[in-house]
């Protein structure tokens, strides 16, 4: 019975050691070193597609695919068009991709859904389209489903969508659903995520987590203009955000569009967004996600990017990418 026991045991501890040489094995091939900017171009239909452009530094940015689409946007839609993507590597290392379902020429508030995509190289990708009148009840008033993006939450186990929408002649505010398993279908009802306490228009979430903090960046105005502003929370779902009051921006420009992201191997993160009127991009960093000063150096982009978001990927990836897309 105890030479059963010990080698029960032992068997045991080999499988932990394993476990955990085979974590570390991963996490040492997790060497983010280069970054993917998905984007799209423009408010025509034949512009309103998912595109990628690369980078190793990221501020100059090469469009792949001589800056033609990388999915077709008819057979992952319900209307056509695709606007605004946004990609997450999750926990277990599978992307995923979220889209606004929208063709802009149709009119500002006719779509009513969004796209959830799945891949696990960049490359193929699985999709759902989720149209909110169908799939919802009391969805009569609903006029937009804009910016859809990913996060997720620690105290559920689960991925949550959260996106901006307008309901009759409110103001647009963010909800969120939780995600089932396959990314496929959400769970739940749309339920408000944040609302400003002034409760002006808020569109384009975008949420990082630091030191177990959520910040919240997103565009609203005032009195004093319009921008980009930040919100804190230890809870995605509490709704108990700490509002900042300053625009973080550093333009005069109109701007929308916000992403953030850390740059490799560095403590620095940069805030990137859309000059919507002028057709260009711009970028500013921070260490703590509070303050905000222009980068040293400006982006450059070989394309016209409208709202997307940049994921930090390995040179392993990079590779696949621009062997299966070549540059522009």
């Amino acid at each position: 019975m105890i030479n059963k026991f010990i080698k029960s045991s032992l068997f045991l501890c080999a499988v932990l050691i394993s476990s955990l040489l085979s974590n570390c094995t991963q996490n040492k091939e997790l060497n983010e070193e280069a970054y993917l900017f998905t984007y799209f171009t423009g408010n025509k239909i034949t512009d309103e597609k998912v595109h990628f452009a690369l980078s190793t530094d990221g501020y100059t940015f090469t469009a792949l695919n001589n800056n033609s689409a990388v999915l077709n946007s008819k057979k992952i839609s319900k209307t056509g068009g695709v606007r605004d993507p946004h990609i997450l590597r999750g926990e277990n290392g599978v992307f995923y991709m979220a889209l606004t379902d929208m063709v802009s020429s149709k009119g500002w508030d006719t779509n009513r859904g969004l796209i959830l995509l799945k891949s696990k190289d960049l490359i193929n990708w699985s999709s759902s389209a989720i149209h909110f009148p169908a799939r919802f009840k009391n969805q009569e008033n609903l006029k937009s489903v804009w910016a859809p993006q990913t996060i997720y939450d620690k105290e559920s186990g689960k991925y949550i969508i959260y996106w901006s929408s307008k309901y009759g002649t409110k103001e647009e505010v963010l909800y969120y659903a939780f995600v089932n398993s396959d990314f496929t279908d959400l769970e739940g009802y749309p339920t408000p995520l944040f609302i400003p306490k002034n409760k002006a228009h808020c569109i384009d979430g975008d949420i990082i987590i630091k030191d177990d903090l959520y910040y919240l960046f997103y565009k609203t105005s005032n009195e004093n203009g319009k921008g980009i502003k930040v919100a804190t929370a230890t809870s995605l779902t509490a709704n108990k955000w700490k509002e900042y009051p300053n625009f973080l921006q550093k333009t005069d420009k109109q701007v929308e569009g916000s992403g953030i992201f850390k740059r490799n191997n560095s403590t620095d993160y940069i805030l990137m967004y859309d000059l919507f009127q002028d057709h260009g991009y711009e970028f500013c960093k921070s260490k703590d996600l509070l303050n905000f000063v222009p980068t040293e150096k400006k982006v450059k982009l070989n394309f016209s990017p409208r709202h997307g978001t940049i994921l930090p990927i390995t040179g392993k990836e990079y590779d696949l990418l621009l062997e299966k897309w070549g540059m522009q």
